[in-house]
């Protein structure tokens, strides 16, 4: 994947646009406190984000009650190893075992490094690929697709679990957006593609059902915040500084809302893409229409460890617990759902 190219601008614009930017960063403040509807909470990402959204679900499934993948695998694919992310749950190539993905996960339930499965007995799953995707295979996504199916087959309880798997759209390793993009049959930075296929109003209308009206232009509030503020005991969670929220009108004014939180893919945070993923993707004209509130969270890249790409931790950077409850980014996704009015897991 390479980077796009900055547009040309006059030297007074590009001042502008700086100082613009500059503002942004420094005008994070607090995140409001939000009347959340528990039953209405999801997570969505694309990539690294795909992987990092099933292991937020898989770690507070009692928060979580959909997810949205798209060109990501099942859980707990690579390991800890970087060499198996890499091949098997990028490549496909040896295929990952789904099956003892499913025997593992339930073992770290009884450990409790998982939560309660049972919470996901009326979860949406919703995993889309790209026929034309080149860098993660189409059966790695179903494998993901196939991991969730299994769980449902195992547990008596998760018979209402939903999971839809929608792999026959031609676009490349990006996110489909219906505007504006890049060329739809390429991965280019910022991995947004004029698809003539709405991702987000797909995801949203697959997690919370029919829309309630037709989507048009955002009207809602887009704040920064600053990440330092959800870190757990001061750790490093290998994050930016800035992290962002879409807010409706109606969850500032009151009203009762729903949550997503979406997950950036690799070369896809804001210091790579500006704020092309949080404000074109799609997803908060939408979230105007769903009365869902919506937050970006941003990672950051780093030699050491070995994240150039600023990568949400799929493989095990942050430390060995990366795909558990007790995984410092999963610890900092928490204390940031309890700022936004997100209760917590009682064994949390």
């Amino acid at each position: 994947m390479h980077r796009s190219r900055i547009p040309t601008r006059s030297i007074g614009a590009a001042l502008l646009t700086v100082a613009l930017a500059a503002c942004t960063t420094s005008a994070a403040a607090p995140l409001p406190k939000l009347k959340i509807d528990p039953a209405r909470v999801s997570v969505a990402g694309l990539s690294s984000g795909a992987y990092m959204a099933t292991q937020a679900q898989m770690a507070w499934p009692e928060i979580f009650h959909g997810a949205a993948l798209v060109a990501g695998g099942p859980y707990g694919c690579a390991g800890g190893k970087l060499e198996v992310a890499l091949g098997a749950c990028m490549k496909g190539e040896p295929a990952p075992d789904v099956a003892a993905l499913v025997a593992r996960a339930r073992e770290r339930v009884g450990k409790g490094e998982l939560g309660p499965l049972d919470a996901l007995a009326k979860a949406r799953i919703y995993v889309l690929h790209g026929k034309d995707d080149a860098l993660v295979a189409a059966t790695v996504s179903r494998d993901a697709a196939t991991f969730y199916e299994q769980l449902r087959d195992a547990l008596p309880a998760l018979s209402g679990m939903q999971v839809d798997f929608d792999g026959a759209r031609a676009f490349a390793h990006n996110l489909p957006v219906a505007d504006k993009g890049e060329d739809c049959a390429q991965s280019k930075s910022p991995f947004l593609g004029h698809c003539g296929f709405d991702a987000a109003g797909e995801i949203f209308a697959q997690l919370y059902g029919a829309a309630p009206a037709a989507a048009t232009a955002a009207k809602g509030e887009l704040r920064s915040f600053a990440q330092k503020d959800f870190l757990p005991d001061g750790k490093d969670a290998y994050l930016g500084d800035t992290g962002y929220a879409y807010l409706p009108a109606a969850c500032l004014h009151g009203e009762s809302c729903g949550l997503m939180v979406a997950f950036h893919g690799c070369k896809q945070n804001a210091a790579m893409v500006g704020e092309a993923f949080v404000r074109d993707a799609g997803f908060n004209r939408w979230a105007d229409v769903y009365k869902v509130a919506v937050v970006y969270p941003q990672t950051r890249s780093s030699l050491a460890p070995l994240n150039p790409q600023a990568c949400w931790d799929w493989w095990g950077y942050s430390g060995a617990d990366y795909d558990t409850r007790h995984g410092v980014q999963q610890q900092w996704l928490l204390r940031l759902l309890r700022a936004l009015g997100v209760a917590p897991p009682a064994t949390a």
